[in-house]
C-alpha cells in the first residue's frame, strides 16, 4: 500500500470549467501519478461533453446519470433519454451516475412531491444499472438507510461505489455486503472528521476506492482552492497514514 505511481481518480468532475485546458490538467495529473480519471455526470446537460472528452483523451472515462442535487434540470422524460444514451454509449462509459438521494437539499427541494421524484429517479437508475450491467456511482447525503433499502430491493449485481462516504461503520458494511465499494476522498485529511476517519480506518481495505470530487472538496490546508486530481496522491498518503495508525 505504498505505491502511488499509478492512481485512478474514481470521481472527478473534469468537465467543469476549472479544467477547461484539458490537456494541461491531464499532463500535471499524470505527472502526479494519476493515470485514469472517471467523470460522473450531473444530467443530460453534460452527457455529450463527457462522451466527447473521453473519446479525445485515452485516460478519461465517464458515467451517465441524473444527479439528485440538480433535480431542477431533470424533465419528465429524463429516464427515457438516459436509457437511450446508455443504449448507444461508448466503451468508455463505465458506470451509471452520479445518482442517488440527497436529503440535505434546500427546503424547496424536500417537499413530498419533489422527494418522491428523487426516489423515482434513483430507483429507475438502479434498474437501468441492472439492465445494462453497469455499476452505480451513488451520491447519498443523510440518506444511507434509504439508499440501502432500495439497493437491497433490487440487488444490482455489478455493485458500484458510494461516493464521498461519511456514514457509520454499520452503514458502510451494509453497502459492502451488497457488493459496493466505499469512496474515500479529502475529508479524511481533516483531523476534525474523526467519525469518518475512524470508519475508514476499520473497513476492509479491498473495498476502498480513492477519489477527489475535484474541483470540489479541497483537502485540509487547501481550503478556498479548487481541488485537482493531483491531490489524489495526498488522499492516498492520508489513507496510508490513517491505516498505519490503527
Amino acid at each position: 500500500m505504498t505505491d502511488s505511481s499509478c492512481l485512478v481518480d474514481t470521481h472527478c468532475h473534469f468537465d467543469f470549467s476549472a479544467f477547461d485546458d484539458t490537456q494541461h490538467h491531464l499532463d500535471i495529473a499524470q505527472q502526479a501519478g494519476v493515470t485514469k480519471i472517471i467523470i460522473p455526470a450531473i444530467g443530460e446537460s453534460n452527457w455529450s461533453k463527457l462522451a466527447n472528452l473521453s473519446s479525445q483523451f485515452p485516460s478519461l472515462y465517464y458515467a451517465l446519470g441524473l444527479h439528485p442535487y440538480f433535480m431542477a434540470q431533470h424533465g419528465d422524460d429524463a429516464i427515457l433519454k438516459l436509457k437511450q444514451s446508455l443504449s448507444c454509449r461508448s466503451s468508455k462509459c463505465v458506470a451509471i451516475g452520479e445518482c442517488g438521494l440527497d436529503l440535505r437539499l434546500e427546503e424547496q427541494w424536500l417537499t413530498p412531491e419533489k422527494l418522491d421524484k428523487q426516489y423515482q429517479l434513483f430507483e429507475a437508475q438502479v434498474l437501468l444499472a441492472i439492465e445494462f450491467e453497469l455499476p452505480l456511482i451513488i451520491h447519498a447525503r443523510k440518506a444511507h438507510d434509504q439508499v440501502v433499502k432500495i439497493l437491497r430491493k433490487h440487488q444490482p449485481k455489478k455493485g458500484g461505489v458510494i461516493h464521498a462516504f461519511s456514514g457509520s461503520y454499520q452503514q458502510a458494511m451494509e453497502y459492502i455486503k451488497l457488493g459496493f465499494y466505499i469512496g474515500v476522498g479529502g475529508v479524511i485529511s481533516y483531523p476534525r472528521a474523526s467519525k469518518t476517519r475512524d470508519v475508514i480506518s476499520r473497513l476492509p481495505l479491498s473495498f476502498l476506492l480513492l477519489e477527489t470530487d475535484a474541483p470540489d472538496m479541497p483537502l485540509d490546508g487547501f481550503q478556498g482552492e479548487n481541488n485537482h486530481p493531483t491531490q489524489l496522491k495526498l488522499v492516498f498518503k492520508a489513507l496510508v497514514e490513517l491505516r498505519l495508525e490503527n
